[in-house]
């Protein structure tokens, strides 16, 4: 994957699997520059950890957790936001930037505030409607962004969506912002953090404020900062009683390794290796480098930093899922399966690394690692219902199977899925065909047909 303003290796690098980018298109606002639309990113271990952080704030504030989604956005700009109802965007240069786990949980914290304080609901119906209109539209196909390798799947989900203006969607009150703060105190004090982590943040942007806007960076220009609220984040680190409580060893961990697998993934090689020198021996060095040697790509010295890692830590799920995956991205399809396999072992209800086992089984060929391939496929679709990337494996599987009904009726949900309501709708009438009568599967084409109904109505 080359981000766009990176150095081009000579030689086309693999897609990454485990960082997929959808590109959102759409003209809805052509006069906004490309660093306006989102380019959102999936990892399943960046995922866990950011939800480690946030699920204990959410609590404290009286969130379900399971309620709340959490994105990444693809994106070098110090940002974080809440838009479209509970969901959470934050920005990869954020948690690159941030110099341990505090920094991103205050920041967490602070955006939590904003979604227990309701500050969503008070921009205006209109506004909301057309936020909501947007975020709907990605959030649809987000699905597809899950580890399959393939160009263009994004855009692909994503045909039809529309830009995010964020200046102008995303715009807080300096009252919002000092409600969100004192929140964010609350809420890391109930959690027995300590706020000193998003005084920190702030005051990573309080030098900006004299940037001209386009130089500042968006968090800056959608939260005002104020001398006022970082007086407020000054008293509250010195009465807070965990103002000098560092993080634990465990989240200290997680922190460098998520940064070192976004550097790696996201970083021309010549930027890892000046951040990660090959004579640094640590775990997040050799993480990173293993990540860079495979994007270049150079196999052999990505398989020695991976097996290194993975002869000290053997049952890590992330380093078995890395290394399958540098393997199938080789065509070394038989040896990346056992590396798959035990990841999803050690991480059943992991959707993204079912999906990855599931494509791997797909591309042997094989009837019974087909059967196995809709056993995984299951899952993740259990988690994910709208991941078209997945139905379409599960058509594939069905139809080696020679199961033609539920061939048509995985075809029907991943046009559904991709918001191709025509295309469901008679794929799914195709599938009622095919199916037997008041069967499960049956029911669900007949349902499935009605909502492409309605879809295609409310479109005209």
């Amino acid at each position: 994957m080359v981000m766009k303003g990176e150095e081009r290796p000579v030689r086309k690098p693999p897609i990454p699997l485990l960082l997929v980018v959808i590109l959102l298109l759409g003209t809805l606002l052509p006069q906004r520059a490309e660093a306006d639309r989102l380019r959102l990113i999936r990892d399943a271990e960046i995922e866990t950890i950011i939800r480690t952080y946030s699920t204990p704030l959410f609590q404290a504030a009286g969130l379900s957790p399971q309620g709340i989604r959490l994105y990444l956005v693809q994106d070098r700009a110090l940002n974080a936001f809440v838009a479209g109802g509970l969901n959470m965007f934050i920005n990869t240069g954020l948690l690159m930037e941030a110099e341990h786990a505090g920094q991103v949980i205050g920041v967490i914290a602070h955006e939590t505030g904003h979604l227990s304080g309701g500050h969503l609901a008070t921009r205006g119906t209109a506004l909301e409607q057309t936020r909501g209109a947007l975020i709907a539209t990605y959030l649809l196909g987000l699905g597809a962004a899950l580890a399959t390798g393939e160009p263009g799947v994004g855009a692909a989900v994503i045909s039809g969506g529309q830009d995010v203006a964020l200046r102008g969607l995303l715009q807080y009150t300096r009252t919002q912002e000092s409600a969100a703060d004192q929140a964010a105190v609350t809420l890391l004090k109930a959690t027995r953090q300590s706020p000193r982590g998003l005084l920190e943040f702030m005051q990573k942007l309080e030098g900006q404020e004299v940037l001209l806007t386009d130089n500042q960076d968006p968090y800056l220009r959608t939260h005002p900062l104020t001398q006022e609220r970082i007086t407020f984040l000054e008293n509250a680190v010195s009465e807070s009683p965990f103002a000098d409580l560092p993080a634990t060893p465990e989240l200290t961990m997680m922190h460098d390794r998520m940064r070192a697998k976004l550097i790696g993934f996201l970083r021309p090689l010549s930027q890892v290796l000046r951040v990660y020198p090959e004579d640094d021996v640590s775990l997040p060095a050799r993480y990173a480098r293993a990540i860079a040697y495979y994007r270049v790509p150079d196999i052999d010295k990505a398989l020695v930093e991976i097996d290194g890692l993975l002869a000290e830590n053997p049952e890590d799920p992330y380093f078995r899922e890395l290394r399958g995956q540098m393997l199938l991205e080789h065509g070394r399809v038989a040896e990346a399966l056992p590396e798959y396999q035990a990841a999803a072992n050690a991480l059943p209800n992991a959707p993204q690394i079912r999906q990855a086992l599931a494509k791997a089984q797909v591309q042997m060929n094989d009837p019974e690692m087909d059967r196995a391939a809709l056993v995984n496929l299951a899952e993740t679709l259990r988690q994910e219902p709208s991941n078209p990337s997945a139905w379409r494996l599960a058509a594939v599987a069905h139809g080696r199977l020679g199961d033609q009904g539920m061939t048509a009726l995985a075809l029907a949900e991943g046009a559904l899925a991709r918001g191709r309501f025509a295309e469901a709708r008679d794929r799914a009438d195709h599938a009622i065909g095919l199916l037997e009568k008041n069967s499960a599967s049956w029911l669900r084409a007949q349902d499935l047909k009605n909502e492409a109904e309605r879809r295609v109505k409310r479109a005209e």
